[in-house]
């Protein structure tokens, strides 16, 4: 993808997938709040936390990867272990480990090992999260990875021959609770329940009762977004209290040169009846969530970009937009500030440009700092015994619009690109580097979900 770092997430086929580079706006000075910065990891995937226990997989200096373990208070490394992928596509980004609270205050963490046993690639092997001690262990032919569905574990596995499928798995014991052929991704879940959405030539979201596997809603993705969807494109998903917002990126088929079909569409958590549709629009990187202020821009049938758009998630009625006849010819990237009311063009080493989002009019950038991504040509990650094209996920800095220059010393980006969980956020900085800080921040999603 010419965009890699959101892990817009290709399905069965990674040809490629369309990501538009964007950035973010200045802060003001944070306040005294709780903040660690540990350098002794080179974080190449999203961070998860639970129980007090941050969770990411680092790349050590001769590509090995690892997952580690680090106290959410302190930013101390508590454990490392190696880590591995098996069967993980390019272009889907390194997976962060799974970590599930049990009760306690424990919590346990889980994660592919590269330990080989007979016809098995790796191993699925679950620690606490606090201590590492092994808990329990399953075999992995081929897997996208764990994931954290309310109180249990989720995980295609087999991914790579037909008999693939989906377990749930008790993550204090290991045991199979129940399982659904085929592969699939968990989108949301809460303690009862569930959505999957299920990877197929049609995809499809469904809705299952977490404890018994009971079937409940299902909604065809090409249900709102009309035939032709091609999940190789990439997608994404983020909730609000009561809603389901889904992201499904264009692609296109290299036999056909047909575009797919895509957009954002929002649905209801409780039955899966549809909300709201917007059709062929793409996201714009980096920005927040689907589910927190979503910043797309229209696509017309011969392929031409209209403006920027600003979308509430709960109603998909346009916040404000700049439209096209505004936006400068080329050789910028976006930016927003923390806020996201204002939508800048940064051009680097050049002055740049902002409007106000609400307006759509020219904004003054003297003294405006907008946050954007701190490379837009990353290199592919060097990792050992892997295919090439993975990436780590994207670290943003902060510019100074009416000079294009990066800012030194920099506060915390934006809530909307780092997200929150129980008071603190996380994320990664240009060299690897693992930061908190503890501001307040409810729990909420980030650009990464």
């Amino acid at each position: 993808m010419p965009v890699i770092w959101p892990h817009a997430k290709p399905a069965l086929v990674l040809a490629g997938a369309l990501a538009l580079a964007g950035c973010s706006g200045s802060e003001a000075a944070t306040p005294a709040h709780p903040t660690w910065h540990n350098t002794e990891v080179n974080a190449v995937s999203r961070t998860t936390a639970a129980g007090g226990v941050a969770m990411t997989t680092s790349m050590k200096p001769d590509g090995a990867l690892e997952t580690v373990a680090v106290d959410l208070s302190s930013g101390k490394k508590l454990w490392a272990h190696p880590a591995a992928m098996a069967g993980r596509l390019p272009g889907m980004g390194v997976p962060a480990p799974a970590i599930v609270e049990t009760g306690g205050g424990q919590a346990v963490a889980v994660a592919v090992d590269p330990t080989r046993q007979g016809r098995w690639n790796a191993t699925l092997i679950a620690r606490d999260a606090r201590t590492g001690a092994q808990k329990w262990t399953r075999p992995v032919h081929s897997t996208f990875g764990p994931q954290r569905c309310g109180a249990f574990v989720c995980m295609s596995e087999q991914t790579a021959l037909a008999t693939a499928r989906v377990v749930v798995l008790d993550p204090a014991t290991g045991e199979l609770m129940w399982k659904l052929p085929g592969i699939a991704e968990v989108e949301w879940s809460d303690a009862s329940r569930v959505v999957f959405l299920r990877l197929a030539r049609h995809p499809v979201l469904e809705a299952y009762d977490l404890r018994t596997g009971k079937a409940g809603w299902r909604l065809p993705v090409e249900q709102p977004l009309g035939a032709g969807v091609d999940m190789s494109g990439g997608w994404s998903f983020g909730a609000t209290a009561d809603n389901l917002i889904g992201y499904v990126a264009p692609y296109t088929n290299p036999q056909t040169k047909k575009v797919s079909s895509f957009g954002l569409f929002s649905l209801k958590l409780a039955d899966g009846t549809v909300n709201w549709i917007r059709p062929s629009v793409v996201r714009v990187y980096p920005s927040g969530s689907p589910g927190f202020a979503p910043v797309v821009r229209p696509v017309d049938q011969q392929g031409q970009y209209g403006g920027f758009a600003r979308l509430d998630a709960e109603s998909g009625r346009v916040l404000g937009q700049i439209p096209a006849t505004q936006v400068p010819d080329s050789g910028w990237w976006l930016a927003f500030p923390d806020r996201m009311e204002k939508l800048g063009f940064l051009k680097p080493g050049k002055p740049g440009s902002a409007f106000d989002l609400t307006t759509g009019q020219n904004a003054e950038i003297k003294g405006e700092r907008g946050w954007s991504f701190c490379v837009t040509d990353p290199k592919p990650l060097p990792l050992k015994g892997q295919s090439p094209g993975f990436y780590s996920v994207a670290s943003l800095c902060e510019f100074e619009l009416a000079e294009g220059r990066k800012v030194a010393g920099s506060d915390a980006p934006p809530a909307w690109f780092t997200g929150g969980q129980d008071g603190w956020r996380t994320w990664r900085d240009e060299r690897g580097g693992l930061h908190g800080i503890k501001d307040g921040t409810g729990t909420s999603p980030g650009m990464y979900g």
